[in-house]
């Protein structure tokens, strides 16, 4: 296996571990300034109040979107176990 050869694995690795945890994220990021933004208007200032939105919209999330992550890390998989004879033989 050469430098590319590993190089190019761990830039596809770096991608998929991006995109499978970017909606999860953006939804954790949008919950929590919708929180904030309740909190300074109602002018409650509870730490714990931003927890058990954002750990709900994040199970729900991963709930709706779980099928899509299991298709994508699975055709990410196939791919890799195909090509792992010719990276072998490197």
């Amino acid at each position: 296996m050469t430098e590319m050869v590993f190089l190019d694995l761990v830039k596809e690795a770096i991608w998929l571990t991006l995109l499978l945890a970017t909606p999860v994220l953006l939804v954790a990021l949008a919950v929590g300034l919708l929180v904030s933004l309740f909190q300074a208007v109602t002018q409650i200032q509870e730490a714990t109040l931003t927890f058990v939105p954002k750990i709900l919209a994040c199970l729900l999330t991963l709930v709706m979107i779980s099928p899509w992550m299991l298709s994508v890390f699975l055709s990410h998989s196939q791919n890799m176990l195909r090509s792992l004879a010719t990276i072998a033989h490197m």
